[in-house]
């Protein structure tokens, strides 16, 4: 079986794309994959480093703007397009795949369109409750769309072909335990609360955990892992500032990155952080109440999307970034965390929402499409 991936420009459309290669790796050690991203994109090193074979594409979005700048750039986009395609035509008449895979980004765009015309099967990966652009253009000629939230549907033509699988989530998550974990972290029976930016880190974030981090630092009530990312590293000062004693204060985890997530996840009893679509479904599969920081600076707003399937389930908070301050998140952080009978229920409607198998489903579907279209 010979499969393409085609998919980049962020983590979450790279690491789902990965994720389901490693599945079909396990299942049929002999196929063959093939990964295609953006020339200098994330996934140039990416996907090599997951060990899969990678050819790059150049290609780039359309600026939505009428300025000079962005009529000028967008000139250049449109010949990259037709290169890109070109391109992508080259590597699928000389790799042969089976079928398609598309995860979402600008770069699947030109390879699944050269792919349906020369008949190719192709199937499409949604992570978002809101679909991106690209994906919503492939859909029509999609053999399959496969959507990691349900709520992604009704912003499809009715007329695609849907599977719901659920985002692909490691397994090291869902193997994690929360009592094995909190004793791996020296954390005790106080509620313990991880929050997070990203990786790069979100100061609106961080300055608004920063009064309520301090002050566990002095009344000890919550244990607090906190990832203040690689632009945040003014944080500790900050707290400091504030009177919070880093040395001293057992109860504060405060790193600039955190590398050993299904730990930290398993063991927290509350999540603050972004709403991407991995986030998302990590906190689902294990069953964590939220609060969640939708980003605003994401394409079609989908991060407000995603966290609202949450809260319209009562399995999150959501405060939009335009009403977070340090005394919002500080009351609801003390409701929510003071509630376990809130806490519980949360935890319940998140998990009820969890797809724990959605690499085997999204292998199933490939399987199907590739058997269907050899009859």
């Amino acid at each position: 079986m010979k499969i393409l991936f085609a998919g980049g420009g962020t983590a979450g459309h790279i690491n789902p794309a990965l994720a389901i290669a490693g599945y079909v790796r396990e299942r049929q050690p002999d196929a063959e994959i093939l990964y295609v991203g953006c020339t200098g994109g994330m996934e140039e090193r990416l996907v090599p480093q997951a060990g899969f074979e990678f050819k790059g594409i150049s290609v780039q979005g359309f600026r939505r703007k009428a300025t000079p700048k962005a009529i000028k750039e967008n000139i250049v986009t449109v010949k990259k397009a037709i290169s890109a395609g070109k391109a992508s035509r080259k590597i699928i008449q000389e790799f042969q795949p089976d079928i398609c895979v598309g995860t979402g980004g600008y770069v699947s765009g030109p390879v699944l369109r050269a792919a349906a015309k020369l008949g190719v099967p192709t199937v499409i990966h949604e992570q978002n409750a809101f679909p991106g652009v690209t994906n919503k253009m492939l859909a029509k000629n999609a053999d399959r769309v496969m959507l990691a939230m349900p709520a992604a549907k009704k912003h499809f033509n009715s007329k695609c072909r849907f599977a719901e699988t659920g985002n692909p989530v490691r397994g090291a998550i869902l193997t994690a335990d929360r009592e094995e974990s909190r004793k791996e972290l020296g954390l005790d029976e106080r509620p313990v609360i991880l929050s997070f930016g990203g990786s790069l880190g979100a100061r609106i974030i961080n300055e608004s955990l920063a009064d309520i981090i301090s002050r566990s630092a002095k009344d000890g009530k919550y244990q607090h892992i906190h990832a203040y990312g690689q632009y945040g590293k003014w944080f500790p000062d900050l707290l400091r500032e504030k009177g919070a004693d880093l040395q001293e204060a057992k109860n504060l985890d405060i790193r600039e990155y955190i590398n050993n997530m299904p730990t930290c996840l398993a063991a927290a009893d509350l999540v603050i952080a972004r709403a991407g679509a991995i986030t998302i479904s990590e906190i689902q599969v294990k069953g964590k109440p939220s609060i969640l920081i939708p980003s605003p600076n994401v394409a079609e707003n989908h991060q407000f999307h995603n966290a609202m399937s949450l809260v319209e389930k009562d399995a999150a908070v959501m405060i939009e970034e335009k009403d977070l301050t340090p005394e919002k998140l500080t009351e609801e952080i003390d409701k929510l965390a003071g509630d376990p009978e809130r806490l519980r229920e949360y935890s319940e409607n998140a998990k009820s929402m969890a797809v724990d198998d959605a690499a085997k489903r999204i292998y199933s579907v490939i399987i199907e499409v590739i058997s269907t279209k050899k009859k």
